[in-house]
């Protein structure tokens, strides 16, 4: 049962293009009920019954697993039954007509343009080639509203300052070319003039944005990063995503296409993109027309190849 599992993740990577983040979200979802329904004595997946997979659905909610998670791990497991039953692998689907639980969709935080600015000046106080660094990380992330998964995935050369322009590999390797013209461009050449070289300690390492080894930073280490500017500035539920959620509102409570900031987005379906119409209609995000912030596609208006 483990190798049709394995092959079923091997299909998601090499024929869906999926990224290793989604793939290992798969994995811990499949992980769990494989466990559960072999101690149910399920030999085979021929073997395995609806009755299984509703009692695999009331152990999560005995357990308490919100209801995004559930809804997630019956997605999971609806697409790997799809899949063996379209390689021949059984020959009827347990999971045809099962329901997902519904899941309230939350609306996307944003902070303000202010207390964006606050918390992009806030590695200026920081000395060493550290500061360079967060700074440009911080103003690249806000100003193209790139996923932190993207961030981190950067290589020096997908950076162009002599047009502003920065190219971003998203999901199903989809690429993108964002301008980074204004105050994301002088950051990145500042960062790349001044501190990666000491950063770097000389290593041959391509990526843009390097930990203290000289390594490609990772998610978890800017996460760490950006979690100490937000407890000085007393956000605590700060995360990555809430810059890609200000970018979007911010951008579309200045008057912005819905069409654009999808392809900036890097989104797939327009839906996706129309819940931050919600947000800043609801929610009113205060934007000072004078501000400066976010520059983004003032600057120059570009073609997206995603």
């Amino acid at each position: 049962m483990q190798q049709q599992l394995e092959q079923f993740l091997a299909y998601l990577t090499v024929e869906r293009g999926l990224t290793s983040n989604t793939i290992a979200a798969y994995r811990t979802d499949l992980d769990q009920f494989v466990t559960f329904i072999v101690e149910r004595n399920a030999g085979s997946w021929s073997s395995v019954s609806r009755d299984d997979l509703l009692a695999f659905l009331l152990f999560l909610k005995e357990k308490r697993y919100a209801t995004s998670t559930i809804a997630r791990r019956t997605a999971a497991i609806k697409s790997f039954f799809e899949y063996l039953q379209g390689q021949h692998i059984i020959a009827t689907n347990p999971t045809e007509n099962l329901d997902s639980p519904k899941v309230d969709r939350f609306l996307p935080k944003a902070i303000t343009v202010a207390q964006v600015d606050e918390l992009l000046e806030l590695p200026l106080t920081t000395s060493g080639p550290e500061g360079l660094r967060d700074k440009a990380m911080l103003e690249v992330l806000y100003a193209t509203g790139m996923r932190v998964s993207e961030l981190v995935a950067l290589d020096v050369q997908d950076v162009d300052l002599n047009t502003h322009q920065i190219r971003c590999l998203g999901k199903a390797n989809k690429e993108r070319s964002l301008p980074i013209a204004g105050s994301p461009s002088t950051a990145l050449e500042e960062y790349h003039d001044m501190a990666r070289g000491q950063i770097s300690r000389n290593g041959g390492d391509p990526a843009l944005f390097l930990n203290h080894r000289g390594k490609r930073l990772t998610r978890q280490g800017f996460w760490l990063i950006l979690k100490g500017y937000a407890e000085r500035l007393g956000l605590s539920d700060l995360t990555p995503h809430t810059l890609r959620h200000s970018f979007a509102t911010h951008m579309l409570n200045r008057g912005r296409d819905l069409r654009e900031v999808q392809e900036l987005l890097g989104h797939a379906s327009i839906s996706t993109t129309q819940i931050y119409t919600q947000v800043s209609n609801d929610r009113n995000v205060k934007y000072d027309q004078a501000a400066q912030r976010p520059k983004i596609a003032d600057a120059a208006e570009v073609e997206f190849s995603a």
